[in-house]
């Protein structure tokens, strides 16, 4: 990748079907939680901890840094070796420095690299890993 173009977060991805889930927050909040609860439930591995994302067209892709591609860290466990994939586009944003505290939430954005992103915050539930799951093959109704 060109580093004109691309970036390295502090961020894990998950993907289904090449379309990445981007997964970001503070130390502790759970990031590689979540993305072992999706991949438990059918999600890929893009990468945990450190995510390279890069511009393509009007996408973002996002990758492993070589050193840690197909690793993740299990708190209490240890790092783990786990099949991955190489890369995925990113079609939506978990922020989990944020709770969600709406039963529907409205549709909300952030942006990334000038392209702006559908962006979900965290939720205190058993179901949340899955909800993402489906929302990442499916997508979701908006109401306004």
């Amino acid at each position: 990748m060109s580093s004109q173009t691309s970036k390295t977060l502090h961020a894990n991805c998950v993907a289904i079907d090449g379309k990445g889930l981007l997964i970001l927050g503070a130390s502790g909040t759970g990031k590689s939680t979540l993305t072992l609860q999706m991949m438990a439930i059918g999600a890929d591995l893009v990468s945990d901890d450190q995510t390279t994302i890069s511009l393509a067209g009007n996408c973002i892709k996002a990758e492993a840094p070589i050193a840690i591609k197909g690793l993740i860290e299990a708190r209490g466990v240890g790092i783990l070796t786990v099949p991955s994939i190489h890369s995925a586009t990113i079609i939506a944003i978990v922020d989990l420095d944020y709770i969600e505290a709406e039963r529907l939430p409205r549709p909300r954005t952030q942006s990334l690299m000038g392209i702006s992103l559908p962006c979900l915050h965290s939720v205190d539930c058993i179901g949340f890993p899955s909800g993402l799951l489906h929302y990442l093959r499916h997508g979701r109704q908006d109401v306004s």
